[in-house]
């Protein structure tokens, strides 16, 4: 399991990724930068990753002009909506490792996120799939209410133990953060907005993205894992400065996001670790490069 104290490093891989504009009614972009986020809700590391691109942005003196888009991804597309099994053993025998070394990663992550002001239950969890709650995004960004949702979906499941595959929950958490009941019921009662997760993700496919979370900035570069604040806030800095001009090496210095949710580096585990990257280079979140730049995809 990979240990989430992270080194100190920027993790910016200058490689073109060949990202195509997202086709959404509600999203308009800037005249500046563009940041493409792929993370799953039921990702811890997605959360830290989000709070940490935050933050770097309230520091940034020209975050008016960056334009931030999120993407689906399911970690596990096989799962049962509502899965009863206890998280830390379902982790470490999908991993091959041990409870107490799963439970000391996550109390490892939970005081990464107290000291970014996020509250971790880890103790809490539980599994289960996030495809319908990928929905509700989708169909809340369409809505312009993605922000809330965003927030109240996320908060449910990583601080009071939701269980976001179940739908009166997602009913819940929808309408206390402003939808209309009778809209989401009917949203889960169909497959409506189910083409664009598989859009997200096999996007993410196509560019190589197979862990998360990752942080796509400029349609260029590449940034893995929950990187520290200081390290998203350079790595933003530097894409900002290269604006107009073709990808160059960024300099990097390793770097252990994380971006191996639960461990496991999303659903590219195996291939990452045969290409040096991911969870199977020493247990870091590492870079790999986008499918066709010899990268692994999900």
């Amino acid at each position: 399991m990979p240990d989430t104290r992270h080194r100190e490093a920027a993790a910016v891989d200058a490689v073109r990724v060949g990202l195509r504009p997202h086709r959404s009614r509600s999203i308009t972009y800037p005249a500046g930068v563009r940041i493409d986020v792929w993370s799953d809700l039921v990702c811890p590391f997605c959360h830290l990753g989000r709070r940490h691109l935050e933050l770097a942005l309230e520091e940034f003196e020209h975050a008016d002009e960056i334009g931030v888009v999120w993407h689906s991804f399911e970690l596990d597309r096989g799962a049962l909506p509502v899965d009863d099994a206890p998280p830390l053993e379902r982790l470490a025998e999908r991993y091959g490792t041990t409870v107490d070394q799963v439970r000391a990663q996550h109390e490892l992550m939970a005081q990464d996120a107290a000291s970014v002001g996020l509250d971790f239950q880890w103790e809490r969890l539980v599994g289960g799939s996030s495809y319908d709650a990928h929905r509700l995004l989708h169909l809340a960004r369409s809505l312009g209410r993605e922000r809330e949702v965003t927030d109240r979906v996320m908060r449910a499941w990583y601080s009071e133990g939701a269980a976001l595959g179940d739908h009166e929950t997602l009913v819940r958490l929808a309408t206390e953060a402003g939808l209309d009941e009778g809209t989401v019921r009917t949203l889960l009662a169909t497959d409506d907005f189910g083409i664009d997760v598989r859009t997200d993700e096999a996007l993410a496919a196509q560019i190589g993205v197979s862990s998360v979370p990752t942080f796509v900035l400029d349609q260029k570069y590449g940034v893995t894992g929950a990187q520290p604040v200081d390290v998203m806030l350079r790595a933003i800095r530097q894409v900002w400065d290269l604006q107009g001009t073709e990808p160059e090496a960024v300099p990097a210095a390793g770097g252990c996001g994380g971006g191996c949710c639960g461990g496991g580096c999303g659903a590219g585990a195996e291939a990452e670790a045969e290409a040096g990257c991911g969870c199977g280079s020493g247990g870091c979140g590492g870079v790999c490069e986008p499918a066709g730049a010899g990268g692994a995809s999900a």
